[in-house]
């Protein structure tokens, strides 16, 4: 609807995960070598968490499209299925034998797999997204799939999921499991400057040609009501295009990031009050810092000139 208008090839907010739109922070790429190492270096467990939408899917993504064909890859997901229907999503994701009901039979199979795999420098990996989500059964009953008689580094686990796999990885029950992840990850938002960034970046890659759409303060807010989360991002510039779209207007403003977030989000007032209280505290920062710099310039101008010709 608003991409002829903005002169754009495809819409540059979809919230759809698709690698060749991702916009890699210096965090994202940290995340993303991480990932990629502990596939190079045959690792067995590895944890990557991060708040609602800070990227990780998407990454998941970069992932799989990275990794060499020769190796076998079960991305689950939707972790709200039942051990019959892990099993039977990993017996059709490896290409096993159909599960039939017979978790035995699917322990055979799986590890004759595996050796078959580690003979061949074949890695097979396991990666479940929204792993916060799984019960305590399904994660231990995971974690006894690693315990499958092949050569070491064969079998890779990935945990993907919120802050809250933490806790979950907390209880008594899953130490095993805990002791056994060697690397750890936690992804965060982007600050103001990569919020623009972002911003840019996702224009450039729908085909636009002005990469200042947004004004400065219309960073500003989005940055304040989304709190440097991808998924909010991509969901209030794509309402800010359309709104803008709507009242002809080439240039997004903050006012028309207000107007968009009347139906994003939070109620519109409390946006508003969040924008200009976060705002308003960043500018008297940075203010501040201002007038301190200039008083130690002030001062070291003034003893410089006393020790010199006084």
């Amino acid at each position: 609807m608003y991409r002829s208008y903005y002169k754009l090839r495809r819409k540059p907010f979809d919230l759809t995960p698709d690698p060749k739109m991702v916009y890699m922070s210096e965090e994202h790429q940290e995340a993303l070598s991480i990932l990629r190492y502990g596939v190079l270096d045959k690792k067995d467990f590895l944890l990557l968490s991060g708040e609602v939408g800070t990227g990780k899917s998407t990454l998941l993504q970069v992932l799989l499209e990275s990794i060499d064909p020769k190796h076998h890859t079960c991305l689950l997901a939707n972790p709200l299925i039942s051990l019959d229907d892990l099993y039977l999503y990993m017996a059709d994701s490896f290409k096993l034998p159909p599960f039939t009901g017979s978790r035995a039979k699917f322990l055979i199979a799986f590890g004759k797999f595996l050796q078959k795999c580690g003979k061949r420098g074949e890695r097979v990996l396991l990666i479940v997204d929204e792993a916060h989500a799984l019960s305590l059964d399904t994660l231990e009953e995971i974690r006894m799939l690693s315990n499958q008689p092949a050569s070491p580094g064969v079998f890779g686990i990935f945990l993907v999921g919120q802050p809250e796999i933490n806790d979950l990885l907390s209880s008594d029950q899953l130490l095993p499991l805990r002791q056994r992840i060697s690397l750890r990850f936690h992804l965060t938002p982007f600050d103001r400057q990569e919020t623009d960034y972002y911003i840019r970046q996702r224009l450039l890659k729908a085909g636009g040609k002005n990469l200042d759409i947004f004004s400065e303060d219309a960073v500003d807010a989005i940055f304040a009501a989304s709190g440097g989360t991808p998924r909010a991002i991509n969901v209030i510039c794509d309402h800010a295009l359309i709104t803008g779209y709507g009242q002809n207007q080439q240039i997004i403003s903050s006012a028309l990031i207000a107007e968009a977030l009347q139906d994003v989000l939070l109620p519109p007032r409390k946006n508003l009050a969040q924008i200009e209280n976060r705002y308003s505290t960043e500018k008297n920062k940075l203010q501040r810092l201002v007038y301190l710099l200039v008083f130690l310039l002030g001062a070291t101008g003034l003893y410089i000139f006393f020790t010199t010709y006084l």
